[in-house]
Formats: C-alpha cells, structure tokens, sequence
C-alpha cells in the first residue's frame, strides 16, 4: 500500500474517532479538538501528494481513490456512518481548511444545531446520495438520512444488540449472507460503554439470561472476552477482533439439527458427536463469509479444545492454542455455568470460581484464570462499595 492511502487510512480512523466522541460529548471537548486536527494534518499531507481524495462507500465498503483497502473494522464502520447520512461518496480538494474539517465532524456526529446537517463547501464534496429520495446528483447538498450516531446507554443495549443479532442469525438459519458489520457495531457499542460505564458494571451486566440464549450468551461472552483482553493490555483493531469472535464463537451451532440444541435430557452417543461437530461447522462457515476477521475463524474451531489439547476438535501434535479461543474458553464456561439452562441450574459465583481453579492447567491457561478471577474481585468489590 502507498504512503498516501496510509495516510488517508490515518485520518479516515481520526475523523471516525472525532465523530464518535463529537456525539457522545460536544464539539468543545479537547479530545474532538485533537482528532480534528490529526484528521486535518493527515488529509492535508496526502493531498499534498494528489490533488484530491475520494472515498466510495460501495456494497458498505470504503474504496479510498478507487482502490479498495484490505479490511478494517474502522474503515468499513466510517462507511457505514456515511451511508447512515445518504453518503455515496466524499471528496476532499487541495485547498481544505481546518474549518472545513470541524464542519464535517459536527455534521457527522449531529452536532450542528443539534441536526445531522451536511453540505459540500470549497474543498469538501458529498455526491451518489442514495439513501434519499429525490436527491441531487453530483456534490449536492445533504440532510441526514439516517439519524446521528448514537452511543447507546448501557440499559437499552440488550434490546438493541438483541434486534441486530438477531436478523443476522435469521439471516445464517435461511442460508441467507450474513452481514458482519452488525456484529462488528456490536463489538464497537460494547467497547464504547466500557470507556462510559467502566468494566465493573459491564461484566456485572452480563451476567444476565433471558429466554435469547444464543443471542444473550454470545452477547454475554463478548463482554467477558473484551474485560479479559483490556486488562492484558490489548487495544484497538485486536480487541475488536476478540469481540467480534467471541460473538461467533458458537455460530456452528445454528447448523446442528435444533431438536438436539433444545434436547432436556441427555444426548445419546451419536447426538452428541453431532453436537461436537459444532466447531468446525461454524469455522467453515465464516471462512467463506467476507469480512470476517481469520481470528473469529480460529475461535470458533478451537474454543472448546481445553488448554490441554484433551477437548475437541481432536488438535493434532504440536498445536498451539491461540491467545483469543483461550480467553473465549474461559468466558463461555463462566455464562455458561452461570445461565438457566433446561438441563442445569446456575451456580454462584464462588462455585463457579473453585471449579476454574480445579479446571487450571487442564481445561484452562491458569494465568489467565488468575487474571479472570481478579477481574470478578473488582466487579464484586464495586458492587458492594
């Protein structure tokens, strides 16, 4: 890739950056003020190089100057913004200034006047507006056609998540494409409220069942997998990915016959190899779906291995677990001990917490049980200060 489009990518992930906090905040905040100037340095210096820059949002993609880059959670999230706006393409023209720059922001993220209001200045074109009715051609002006981007509170997320999830199951069971921007949008509310709500409150969240088990305990593991990985220390398109995997982690499920996911009683010997065989049907499966992080892929085929290798599917010699199935392992045991189940009821915290001690080095990475189980101190330390 040339050094323009690194630097287009750049500022594409600081105007992505900005507009989010512009939402959330104001326009006044410092940090909206920072991105915006990276943002404006970073298009500057690139069209220092070409005279213009254009970016296409084709099949809810982002095509930078015709080009298509390799995938980004950020770059097709900045794709979706636009389309959310009737967005078809931006322009930016030598010549544009840091005013130019503050104006798109605050039209992206709502924040002019309280509206989602756009219009092509000097330097800055919108054209292909698609998702409005009767609109203009070429560099036309644009009013929101989709309504600002939200953050959205961390009690009404459950409804939200669940309506987007939802579809995009349907969509796998109908032998439909699935769509993986709305689980990555998913991942990306997630880790937003863990910057509002902090993680104490977001772990205790997730503690929670309804009769959406598929949706709630994936939902359930993501929040668990993403407190996990920030607290290694791990940040930007990493922890996207480890979300978006363990909102996948057990999508092979929906392709075992239903009568055995719902089975009360015990499964018989052929039942379940056929349930065993969940893991490598939903790694097939996202193989051949675009867009889908090769992490996710990993995860799904190897979360139910164990630490020690003794789990299924059987790894051959030498296999070495990677970081994230070994973070998910521990997640979907805790939800999963945790949840009403038709066959089991939920155990406390406590008991849950000797069972991965006894479960270290066997069924778990010991370190990262420690550092899972330090994780619950401070959620029940929170709740009771």
């Amino acid at each position: 890739m040339d050094s323009e489009n690194l630097m287009v990518q750049e500022s594409v992930r600081s105007l992505l950056s900005a507009t989010a906090n512009a939402a959330l905040y104001s326009m006044g905040h410092p940090q909206v003020a920072r991105l915006a100037e990276s943002a404006y340095k970073g298009i500057s210096a690139a069209l220092g190089v070409s005279r213009q820059i254009s970016l296409t949002v084709i099949e809810d993609e982002l095509i930078i100057n015709g080009e298509p880059p390799s995938f980004s959670l950020f770059l097709n999230r900045f794709a979706e913004v636009l389309k959310s706006r009737g967005i078809g393409y931006l322009k930016f023209i030598e010549g544009l200034s840091r005013e130019e720059i503050i104006a798109l922001i605050a039209g992206l993220a709502g924040q002019e006047s309280g509206k989602a209001t756009l219009s092509s200045s000097e330097h800055i074109r919108f054209g292909h507006v698609e998702l409005m009715e009767g609109s203009g051609g070429d560099d036309s002006n644009v009013s929101g056609g989709g309504g600002a981007q939200r953050r959205i509170p961390l009690r009404e997320m459950p409804a939200e998540e669940l309506a987007r999830f939802t579809e995009i199951y349907e969509a796998l069971i109908k032998r439909r494409k699935m769509k993986v921007a709305g689980i990555a949008d998913i991942v990306a509310g997630f880790i937003d409220a863990f910057g509002r709500e902090g993680e104490s409150r977001l772990v205790a969240a997730s503690m929670r069942s309804d009769e959406k088990y598929a949706f709630t305990h994936s939902a359930n593991v993501c929040i668990l997998n993403l407190a996990q990985a920030m607290s290694l220390g791990i940040e930007g398109q990493m922890l996207h990915d480890i979300g978006i995997a363990a909102m996948l982690h057990d999508i092979g499920k929906l392709l075992i016959p239903v009568e055995i996911l719902i089975k009360k009683d015990g499964l018989t010997p052929q039942e379940s190899g056929i349930m065993k065989e969940h893991p490598m049907l939903g790694a097939r499966h996202l193989l051949e779906v675009a867009g889908v992080p090769r992490l996710a892929v990993v995860t799904a085929y190897e979360h139910h291995m164990r630490y020690d290798l003794s789990g299924y599917p059987e790894a051959p010699e030498g296999w070495r677990l990677n970081l994230c199935s070994q973070i998910t392992m521990i997640s979907d045991f805790f939800d999963a001990m945790r949840t009403q189940r038709p066959n089991r009821n939920p155990k406390d915290l406590k008991t849950i917490a000797g069972m991965m001690l006894n479960m270290s080095g066997s069924d778990f990475n010991p370190l990262l049980v420690r550092n899972f189980l330090n994780i619950l101190k401070r959620m029940v330390n929170a709740h009771h200060s």
